[in-house]
């Protein structure tokens, strides 16, 4: 397993790292973030067919994310000029503005500290990684797609919808739940030290 790979896995509940960089909006620290949900995402390279479809969805989707007072921040290798002439590209020939800032990391240090560069590639580009952070700046999922496949934002939103509902509650989401979904109330500390037949009655309830 590579070191890459490892971190990443090992990045969940753990603060995220800090970093200050270049972005479309201007300088961007993820320090002025704290108190709020941060998505950061990164994509392979500017002016693809996969990225730019995918940064379409996601700037047509942004409503529903602000709606949850979740921040969207892009990311990849690629320079802040080449980020602002795609932006207006896709604004030019898809009539679709995109507002979240997308990061300038030609130096890799942040993709590197996140995980996002497959040290087994024959080049820099970034994976398709999704970092989900929380209002105290820790990270609480990470999600992988290979460059070959385009996120689905759908999954995107009720990922983050779930964490929502579970930060810092004694409360989890069951396979396949939705938001509006049941969850399930029991603490996961004690998860596996209950009585017989405890799963059966929860199970039960949710279906009911």
């Amino acid at each position: 397993m590579s070191e890459n790979i490892t971190q990443t896995a090992m990045m969940v509940g753990r603060p995220a790292p800090h970093f200050i960089a270049h972005s479309t909006n201007g300088m961007i620290d993820l320090a002025a973030y704290e108190g709020s949900w941060v998505l950061l995402f990164c994509h392979p390279a500017d002016f693809t067919p996969v990225c730019t479809t995918e940064f379409i969805s996601l700037a047509k989707n942004q409503e529903r994310f602000d709606a949850l007072g979740v921040e969207l921040i892009g990311l990849s290798v690629d320079s802040i000029y080449s980020h602002l002439s795609w932006i207006d590209w896709i604004e030019d020939n898809f009539s679709q503005k995109v507002a979240f800032p997308v990061i300038e990391d030609s130096s890799m240090q942040i993709a590197k500290a996140y995980g996002m560069i497959d040290e087994t590639s024959v080049n820099t580009s970034t994976v398709r990684s999704c970092v989900f952070i929380d209002p105290s700046q820790n990270v609480q999922a990470v999600i992988h797609y290979p460059m070959q496949v385009g996120r689905s934002v759908d999954e995107l939103l009720r990922v983050q919808q779930a964490l929502i509902a579970t930060f810092e509650a004694e409360a989890a989401t069951p396979a396949n739940w939705l938001p509006g979904e049941k969850t399930i109330d029991t603490p996961l500390d004690r998860m596996f030290d209950q009585p017989a037949g405890w799963l059966k009655r929860i199970l039960k309830a949710q279906a009911s």
